[in-house]
């Protein structure tokens, strides 16, 4: 989580919203990225997705059976749905996401009745440093700077 944290902190100072996600299979991170939806101009340039595709790129498969997804916040509808489809078997997040978390806040597709895979969910890692770091981000931006 600490390296989730770092790519977030990352992020913040490129002015993209501080997410940052790292794919780790068999005690080795494959995969990690931070939001970067402002310099591609890309709605789904989401840090879980991108970490994702990167994790997939490095295993050289889709299938990401047992790896743990770390993010600084709760993932996003896009996001869980793309954790589901790479079949990751366990999210650790730090901070919830009340307006459009998918893992438990808002909804929980993570652990949806009919869906065709479940994933473990663990919340609250480092919580406050994440929860800092989002609300600091948009202090700022509110601010102008």
């Amino acid at each position: 989580m600490r390296c989730a944290l770092e790519l977030a902190r990352r992020a913040f100072q490129l002015g993209e919203v501080p997410v940052g996600a790292v794919v780790v299979k068999d005690g080795k991170v494959v995969g990690q990225a931070h939001n970067e939806k402002e310099k591609r101009q890309d709605a789904t340039a989401h840090a879980e997705i991108l970490a994702i595709q990167r994790a997939s790129q490095a295993l050289g498969t889709w299938r990401l059976h047992d790896a743990v997804l770390y993010s600084t916040i709760e993932p996003c509808p896009m996001c869980a749905g793309a954790i589901i489809q790479a079949r990751i078997k366990r999210v650790v997040f730090g901070a919830r996401d009340l307006k459009a978390g998918a893992g438990g806040s808002l909804i929980n597709l993570l652990d949806f009745p009919g869906l065709n895979h479940k994933v473990e969910v663990t919340e609250g890692v480092l919580e406050q440093e994440c929860t800092e770091l989002m609300t600091g981000f948009f202090r700022e931006l509110r601010r102008g700077g």
